[in-house]
């Protein structure tokens, strides 16, 4: 039975390695339900969170998971509103790993609550002056937008689409999903916007402040960047990991590579107005308000100039700069070591837009707030990563979510298995052919 739903021509590994593998990974994730009911049954005492930390480790795992998920919406933008038809067998892909990271930002946002059942309250009393209400609005919009773009992957199953009503169904949606990539592209420029316009209104912490355009706050602008810069990353990292973990070749290196150029010139674009902003903040605004910019880097390593170095040097131009020169974009190694840099420095962002932000002393008689989650803070936030990894799991098994799979991974006995024979590898792939042993 398991093998009938297994896409035709690939290979995958026996049924009890892959439920030795999913029961493992479920154990991580019971831990984390278990915290999470926890918060939901006794409350949010169940955290470390107080007066000082009111956005701590939850916020910035939201935070960034939105971020990385960037992906899916800039992937979808390239793809069928830009017209960069070679990013085709990469977007199945990435709107799964979106499809993960956004449903995970909902579910920490339910934890975060601690009354799941009055999450109604956002939509039906709207608090129509709060930035939050935007972002409450428009992920949860996104995220069935992903949703749909993710149902006919469902419908692709090799049994599933055996119903001519699911088959048709599915390429129908493929033909309108345009309109939902334009549509995702749309509500994800402000959702992540209004993340950051969060921090740039708190005339209150002015360690995050920044000044505007017109209502606009300059980290409106550059979450959003930022998401669509490093989302890519992330994407191609998971992608390679994939490919590790399976053995096989999945995409062919054409598509990998343009995504990599066009992030590497987000990234770097990103930086230039980065490096301008941190400039402008750190000799205007910070002393408009009456602070030296380096007060803001005292007391200890997690808050202190390591932070900004790693943020700005490692994990900002460095990146960009490896993906945009070619050689060091076509070389493996320093290619996905490009797209773990990424990855680091808009998750280092996002924590000190968070933790530090809210760590900084404002009052005179102030001193540097220092937090420690709670074992229930760290499970809840590693249940979104066992989570994700289940879901990869089932869907990579009995999903066509690479296209190229069988092409570069043809069967011995099986047609297109001439290649393989011969030590050739398929036409247009620039690399040989890994072993398909799993």
């Amino acid at each position: 039975m398991d093998s009938a739903l297994i896409p035709e021509g690939v290979k995958r590994c026996s049924l009890w390695k892959f439920l030795l593998a999913l029961s493992i990974t479920s154990g991580v994730l019971l831990w984390g339900v278990i915290a999470m009911l926890l918060c939901w049954i006794k409350g949010l005492n169940q955290t470390n969170m107080n007066d000082y930390y009111g956005f701590a480790l939850w916020i910035w795992a939201d935070l960034a998971v939105i971020a990385l998920g960037g992906g899916a919406f800039f992937s979808g933008l390239l793809k069928y509103i830009i017209g960069k038809d070679e990013l085709k067998n990469l977007i199945n892909y990435a709107v799964l790993i979106g499809f993960i990271c956004y449903s995970s930002a909902l579910l920490i946002l339910a934890i975060d609550v601690g009354q799941p059942m009055r999450s109604w309250f956002i939509f039906w009393h709207a608090n129509i002056h709060s930035m939050l209400t935007e972002v409450a609005f428009c992920l949860s919009c996104y995220f069935a937008v992903l949703t749909i773009e993710y149902i006919p992957l469902i419908l692709e199953n090799r049994q599933i689409n055996k119903v001519p009503f699911f088959h048709h169904l599915a390429h129908n949606m493929h033909g309108v999903m345009a309109i939902f990539a334009a549509t995702g592209a749309f509500l994800s420029f402000f959702h992540q916007g209004s993340l950051g316009g969060v921090a740039g209104v708190l005339f209150g912490r002015p360690f995050a402040f920044r000044d505007h355009i017109l209502i606009w706050p300059y980290t409106f602008f550059l979450f959003t960047w930022s998401a669509a810069a490093f989302g890519p990353c992330f994407t191609l990292f998971i992608t390679w990991m994939t490919e590790k973990i399976t053995r096989k070749k999945l995409v062919k290196d054409k598509p990998i590579l343009l995504l990599a150029k066009i992030s590497g010139w987000m990234i770097v674009t990103y930086m230039v107005v980065k490096s301008i902003d941190t400039w402008y903040w750190a000799t205007h605004t910070a002393p408009s308000l009456g602070f030296n910019w380096e007060f803001f880097f005292k007391n200890n390593p997690l808050y202190g100039k390591t932070m900004l170095f790693s943020e700005i040097i490692l994990g900002g131009w460095i990146p960009g700069l490896l993906l945009i020169f070619r050689p060091t974009r076509e070389n493996s190694v320093t290619r996905t070591t490009a797209f773990f840099l990424g990855m680091a420095g808009v998750c280092i962002n996002r924590w000190v837009m968070v933790l530090q932000t809210m760590a900084v002393p404002v009052m005179s008689f102030d001193s540097w707030a220092m937090y420690i989650p709670s074992w229930q803070e760290v499970a809840t936030t590693i249940l979104p990563v066992a989570y994700g990894v289940i879901l990869v799991m089932i869907s990579y098994r009995y999903l066509p979510i690479f296209p190229q799979e069988k092409e570069l991974n043809p069967i011995e006995g099986s047609a297109g298995s001439v290649d393989k024979q011969v030590g050739q590898t398929p036409a247009g792939d620039d690399s040989p052919l890994q072993p398909a042993q799993i």
